[in-house]
């Protein structure tokens, strides 16, 4: 056993699948949960959704050897802040935000002396959402990043390791910039992007939205996956990884331009090429173990 309690504050698709990671390889002792609403605190409830559902985040948080922050980045400084006076000494206090420099400055100040501060990012999900939406099998195989602080405990972060691996992920450090920079090129970016492709294609007055439904190719439909994820938790994201994901835009959109222009030119050795360069990029994936080649992305037959 890896902690004797933990304290999960937000009880959504990750924290709903920490916990049955964490209750499937019995890496903890009891597990208390709080969230803000009362409707997802009654659901956590009726799913057995933690040992205790605690209907304050005081109580949820007192004697805890493990916080662990699952709410959106741009509220976690005044999360820190609320708990802090009934943190124990010696606990750990966790995180799971896909951005970090922000969240280490927000939450920082507020962690009292003799609570250490980990922050970590597990990078796992579906574009689903709420208590009902968490499976154990969630991180199995996908890497869990974490970004400890200068002068970090050693003790605590190797916890928090063995904690991440119990549940099934890929465990590596990272400094907090590199972090940022890295997610807005292979998260944030990319998001942004399918958010707005699937905003032009609602503004399109040419094309009826029973033809957008019903004549969804694979491509677009990936799209509108990725832009069904939680729209709190990304507009914090953007507004917090600011300048990582501008950089990236900025790259982006300057790859796009010449990719217009090749077209307007008829430029299919340029195309072609370009095309060549990233499916490589595809296939690493596929060998590192973060994606299937199962055809059609491993969709069932007769799955939309």
């Amino acid at each position: 056993m890896i902690y004797e309690r933990v304290a999960l504050i937000g009880l959504g698709h990750i924290a709903s699948s920490m916990f049955w990671g964490m209750k499937r390889a019995d890496l903890v002792g009891e597990v208390y949960g709080f969230a803000r609403s009362a409707e997802t605190r009654q659901t956590a409830r009726d799913i057995g959704l933690c040992d205790r559902v605690c209907n304050t985040i005081e109580e949820a948080v007192t004697d805890a050897d493990l916080v662990v922050l699952c709410v959106p980045v741009g509220v976690m400084g005044d999360v820190a802040e609320q708990i802090a006076p009934h943190l124990k000494a010696g606990a750990t206090v966790t995180d799971v935000g896909s951005v970090k420099r922000a969240v280490i400055d927000a939450v920082g100040p507020h962690i009292p002396k003799g609570v250490h501060f980990v922050p970590a990012h597990p990078l796992a999900g579906t574009e689903h959402s709420g208590p009902t939406s968490g499976f154990a099998e969630l991180f199995d195989g996908r890497w869990c990043l974490i970004v400890p602080s200068d002068g970090a405990d050693e003790a605590a972060v190797a916890k928090l390791r063995a904690l991440w691996e119990g549940m099934g992920s890929k465990v590596n450090t990272m400094d907090a910039e590199h972090h940022d920079l890295v997610l807005a090129v292979t998260s944030h970016a990319p998001h942004l992007i399918a958010y707005t492709m699937v905003g032009v294609a609602d503004d399109l007055q040419r094309v009826s939205d029973s033809e957008v439904i019903n004549y969804s190719a694979t491509g677009f439909r990936d799209f509108t996956r990725i832009a069904a994820s939680d729209p709190t938790m990304w507009r914090d994201v953007f507004l917090t990884n600011k300048e990582a994901t501008l950089e990236i835009l900025g790259r982006f959109t300057e790859e796009l331009f010449a990719l217009q222009r090749a077209i307007r030119t008829g430029d299919g050795d340029h195309l072609h090429d370009y095309f060549t360069r990233t499916r490589a990029i595809r296939r690493g994936i596929i060998e590192a173990g973060q994606d299937t080649d199962a055809p059609n992305f491993g969709r069932t037959a007769g799955r939309k």
